[in-house]
C-alpha cells in the first residue's frame, strides 16, 4: 500500500504531500491542474522514463518519493533477495526515490541508498500496478497477455514458471558453451602444439628470479678475469713485499718492534703498539686472502659463453612473456592449465551435452505443464472477463484467450503466446485489443482485467482516467467496481467522473494558483462540503446552483 506520494519541482507542482488511505482514492481537479503530472510521479517511481522538459522552470531538480509498505514474504522472493540487505530487520515500510535533474539526467534510490531504473521497475512493478492511457498499447503486448493470463492460473503456475525460466536459462548458457568447444575444437591441435612449445621452451631454461643478478656478477668476473688477477697479485707483492723488501708487512712487523722496548712506560703508547700488532693481524690476513683470490681467478671462455647463453635465454623468454621471469613463470602456469583444459576438451564436450540434454527435458516438460495449465485456465478467464463486462454494462462482450505456439519453439516464458481478443458487442468476431474497442470499451476491458495477472498481486493498483469516454449509468458502474476493488486493495483513481470521485474513501483535489508570477498546482485532502463543492463542480455547477448541490449530495448519499 502507498502511504505517502511527495512531489517537488514537478512542472505545475511545485510541492505537495499526499498521505493516501486505503480503499478508493480518488484525485480530481480542473483540467490543466496537473492530474497527468501526478500520474507520470508514479510513473517514474515505476522505473518510467522521464518526460521532457518535467522539471519546473526555475528548478534544478525534480524530486519524487514513495512511501509503501513491504509486503509479507516480499523480501525472501530469489528476485528481492538484495533488497533484504538494504533494509533493516524488521522493517514494515520500504522508499523508492526518483530524481531528475533540469537537464533530463534521471537518478533512483530504494530504501535510501542508491538504484537503477530496472531496480525500480522490477520493485515499484511487484508493490503497485498502473492502468491509465497509455496501458491502451500496453495490453497489446504479447507479454502483457501472458502475465494476465499466468496471473489468473494462481501462484503454483507462478512457480512452475520461475523453474521454467531457470531451465530456459541453463539451456541457452550450455548451448553457448557448448558451441564455444565445439568452435575450438578445429584449432584444439594447434592450440595444444603452441602450448606444449611454449611450456617446453620455459621448462628447459627453468628461470629462477633471483639468478639474474649472480650471474651478471660472475659474467663481469669472468670477462676481467686477468686483470682481476694482476690487480690482486700486485696488491699482495705490496703487503707482503719481496726477500729484500718485506713490503708492508715487514714494515709494520719492525714498527711493532720497536714499540716494545718501551712496553710498560707510558699507556697511551702502549695503546698505539696494541693497534699496531692487530694491523699487523689484519694485514696478514688481507695478504693471505689476496694470494688466494690471485691463484683462484681463471680465465674461463667456456663458463663465460654458458653464462652469456643463459641470460640470452632469459632475456628472450622476458620479451615473449611479459618482461620479467615473474611473468614468464605466469605464463607457464597458464600453459599448463589451457594443456589441461585443452586434453580434456573431448570429455567436457561430452558432458556439456548430456547436461544440455538433460537441461532440454526438464525445459520441455516444465513447459508442458505450463502449456496445460493455460489451456486450463483460458476458458475460465473467459468467464470471469465476461461476467466481469456484463457488470460494467458491456453486457455480451467477450473475450477470447488464443494461444500460439512460440515462434522459436521456447521462449523465455513457456512455449506459447497469449493474445488476448475482445468482441465488445454479440455477433462480432473476436480481434486483437488494439482493434476491436474504443477508449471506453478498452478502459472497462482493463478494469475487468484489473485484478488479474501482476495487479492480482500488487496492494496499490493506479487508474490514470481509465473512465475516460463513458459517462451516465456507465460512469456509476465503473465507479462501484472501482470501489469493490478497493475492498481488495488501494486503488487511486484520477478522474474526471463525479459518478466515480462520489463513491471514494478519501476524496484529492488539485488546484491551480494562477495569482502568483509562475502558475502553481496544489493538492488537499478534502473533507465535508469541500467533497460537495467539488462534485458540484465536476457536474458542472457553481456555488449558486442550487440543482448541482443537491445532485452531489444525492451522489455522495448514494455511496
Amino acid at each position: 500500500m502507498l502511504r505517502e506520494l511527495r512531489i517537488e519541482n514537478l512542472l505545475l507542482i511545485e510541492k505537495a504531500e499526499l498521505r493516501l488511505g486505503t480503499g478508493l482514492n480518488a484525485i480530481t481537479g480542473e483540467t490543466g491542474t496537473g492530474k497527468t503530472v501526478l500520474a507520470h510521479s508514479l510513473d517514474l517511481l515505476m522505473g518510467g522514463k522521464a518526460k521532457t522538459q518535467i522539471v519546473r522552470p526555475g528548478a534544478a531538480e525534480a524530486w519524487v518519493e514513495g512511501v509503501f509498505d513491504l509486503p509479507e514474504g516480499l523480501t525472501e522472493e530469489p528476485e528481492f533477495a538484495e533488497l533484504a540487505e538494504r533494509l533493516p530487520e524488521g522493517a514494515e515500510e520500504v522508499v523508492l526515490g526518483r530524481r531528475v535533474s533540469a537537464s533530463g539526467r534521471t537518478s533512483a534510490f530504494v530504501a535510501g541508498r542508491a538504484a537503477t531504473a530496472a531496480d525500480l521497475k522490477l520493485l515499484g512493478g511487484r508493490l503497485l500496478a498502473f492502468f491509465g492511457q497509455h496501458e491502451h498499447r500496453r495490453l497489446t503486448i504479447s507479454s502483457a497477455q501472458l502475465e494476465i493470463l499466468d496471473g489468473f492460473a494462481g501462484p503454483e503456475h507462478l512457480g512452475v514458471r520461475r523453474e521454467y525460466r531457470s531451465a530456459h536459462r541453463e539451456v541457452g548458457r550450455l548451448e553457448a558453451e557448448l558451441a564455444e568447444l565445439r568452435e575450438r575444437e578445429g584449432s584444439r591441435e594447434r592450440d595444444l602444439d603452441l602450448y606444449r612449445y611454449e611450456l617446453s621452451e620455459i621448462e628447459a631454461v627453468a628461470p629462477v628470479p633471483e639468478e639474474r643478478e649472480e650471474m651478471a656478477a660472475q659474467r663481469e668476473r669472468l670477462r676481467h678475469a686477468e686483470g682481476l688477477r694482476e690487480a690482486a697479485g700486485a696488491a699482495h707483492a705490496g703487503l707482503a713485499g719481496t726477500e729484500e723488501d718485506g713490503g708492508a708487512t715487514a714494515a709494520l712487523a719492525q714498527a711493532e718492534a720497536s714499540l716494545q722496548g718501551a712496553a710498560g712506560l707510558d699507556s697511551s703508547l702502549d695503546g698505539l703498539g696494541e693497534r699496531i700488532a692487530a694491523l699487523g693481524v689484519e694485514l696478514g690476513d688481507v695478504a693471505s686472502e689476496l694470494r688466494d683470490y690471485a691463484e683462484g681467478v681463471e680465465a674461463d671462455p667456456g663458463a663465460l659463453l654458458a653464462i652469456e647463453e643463459r641470460l640470452e635465454a632469459i632475456d628472450r623468454l622476458e620479451r615473449k612473456h611479459g618482461g620479467s621471469v615473474k611473468s614468464v613463470l605466469a605464463h607457464a602456469e597458464h600453459c599448463r592449465e589451457e594443456i589441461v583444459r585443452l586434453e580434456g576438451a573431448g570429455e567436457r564436450s561430452a558432458e556439456a551435452e548430456a547436461a544440455l540434454t538433460a537441461a532440454e527435458g526438464r525445459r520441455a516438460e516444465l513447459g508442458g505443464k505450463l502449456s496445460a495449465a493455460r489451456e486450463a485456465a483460458a476458458v475460465p478467464l473467459q468467464e470471469r472477463v465476461a461476467a466481469e463486462l456484463k457488470q460494467l454494462s458491456m453486457a455480451g462482450a467477450t473475450l477470447q484467450v488464443v494461444l500460439d505456439p512460440h515462434p522459436d519453439g521456447y521462449g523465455a516464458s513457456g512455449r506459447e503466446t497469449v493474445e488476448l481478443r475482445v468482441a465488445p458487442n454479440p455477433g462480432i468476431e473476436p480481434a486483437p485489443l488494439r482493434d476491436a474497442a474504443s477508449g471506453g470499451e478498452l478502459s472497462r476491458v482493463m478494469l475487468a482485467l484489473s485484478g488479474l495477472g501482476q495487479a492480482a498481486s500488487a496492494e496499490t493498483v493506479v487508474f490514470d482516467e481509465i473512465d475516460a469516454g463513458i459517462g451516465g449509468n456507465t460512469a456509476r458502474v465503473v465507479g462501484e467496481r472501482l470501489r469493490a476493488l478497493g475492498r481488495e486493495r488501494q486503488v487511486i483513481c484520477i478522474t474526471h467522473l463525479p459518478q466515480v470521485a462520489s463513491l471514494a474513501d478519501a476524496h484529492f483535489r488539485l488546484e491551480k494558483d494562477m495569482a502568483a508570477e509562475q502558475a502553481r498546482a496544489a493538492v488537499e485532502r478534502l473533507e465535508g462540503e469541500e467533497v460537495v463543492a467539488e462534485i458540484r463542480r465536476m457536474l458542472g455547477g457553481t456555488g449558486s446552483d442550487k440543482a448541482a448541490t443537491r445532485h452531489a449530495r444525492e451522489l455522495l448519499k448514494a455511496a
